[in-house]
């Protein structure tokens, strides 16, 4: 008689499931830290970008016109990556309310969408 190395297939089938149970419980946590991970990027991304704001106000006594103009005066060293959209050139930029001081007193998200704690990414 020959005895065959190998695996059943009831033992294949089992070991499919407990590999098939495991990441059921596991990739919602995954993605899960990624979308806070995400969150914590993008409102340190904005503090950055509020604290560059301030120091130019405080320094020429006017906002800057654009985020291209933090980065020319070496506020910044380049604008920040809105982790949401990915991209650059997402940001909404706030104007302050009087005339004549530049174009630029606050900057929000251009995401859609809602974050962790309810609010719209537009208004962080």
């Amino acid at each position: 008689m020959v005895k065959k190395n190998g695996f059943t297939l009831i033992e294949l089938l089992v070991v499919m499931a407990l590999i098939g149970m495991l990441l059921s419980l596991s990739v919602p946590r995954y993605f899960g830290h990624v979308d806070k991970a995400r969150e914590t990027v993008l409102r340190q991304n904005l503090a950055q970008l509020r604290d560059a704001i301030d120091k130019y106000f405080s320094d020429n006594g006017c906002y800057p016109d654009t985020l291209d103009e933090l980065v020319e005066r070496h506020y910044l060293r380049r604008v920040p990556v809105d982790p949401l959209t990915e991209r650059t050139d997402t940001w909404i930029v706030v104007p302050p309310q009087r005339e004549h001081i530049g174009n630029l007193f606050d900057v929000h998200s251009g995401a859609a969408g809602k974050g962790s704690d309810g609010n719209d990414y537009a208004s962080w």
